[in-house]
């Protein structure tokens, strides 16, 4: 029997986790997980940014957020906050608020996305926490791992489901609509994942 070597198991450990991240994209796309929603929480890296640079007064740390074009609302606002930050505890809590949530709605601008408000720590979703984790620590396996598991039990359960509606799809209209309605969510979700991946592999991301 012929054995596998060490360079093919390694490959394959590789194409798994390149395979993880492209499911999580796909995921993204099908809209279970707004790609950068995170970025209007207070737990999230622009806030966090903004608050590290009203500390330090450095209003660099957040212009990576926004455009240029953006940096002439967003500079003298940041002034402004900072230097109110020894007076009145009020005034400077709520001119803080708007300098974040002004920060925020510029930055979801540049990425064709709407400002809803600011939204209260803890409220990112769990697996957004993780990848954030994964670049704190310098340490992307236990993410693959945890990741592998969520993705292996969301598949699964899309596919029983239209395996167990299958069986019932012509008992009646309505049977019928729920099965189908699996169905493409399934296919879809496929599809999509399929289509990443072509992307990934460099098919579609050059054109000149």
């Amino acid at each position: 029997m012929a054995t596998t070597s060490p360079e093919r198991l390694q490959n394959r450990k590789r194409y798994k986790s390149i395979f993880s991240i492209v499911l999580l994209f796909a995921l993204m796309i099908l809209g279970s997980l707004p790609a950068s929603a995170h970025c209007d929480s207070f737990d999230g890296p622009t806030i966090k940014d903004a608050v590290k640079a009203l500390e330090t007064n450095n209003v660099n740390l957040v212009l990576k957020w926004i455009t240029p074009e953006q940096e002439k609302v967003i500079i003298p606002l940041f002034n402004k906050t900072y230097s109110l930050k020894t007076g009145d505890k009020e005034v400077y809590e709520i001119v803080e608020k708007h300098f974040f949530e002004t920060l925020v709605r510029l930055h979801r601008e540049t990425e064709g996305a709407p400002f809803t408000g600011l939204k209260p720590a803890g409220t990112t979703k769990k697996i957004v926490q993780l990848s954030d984790q994964a670049l704190e620590s310098n340490n992307v396996e236990d993410l693959l791992v945890k990741l592998n598991t969520h993705i292996d039990k969301l598949i699964k359960e899309k596919y029983e489901k239209v395996v167990a509606l299958d069986k019932v799809r012509n008992d009646s209209p309505a049977k019928g609509r729920e099965y189908v309605e699996a169905y493409v969510d399934y296919t879809h979700t496929i599809e999509a994942i399929h289509d990443i991946a072509e992307q990934s592999g460099g098919h579609s991301s050059h054109n000149h």
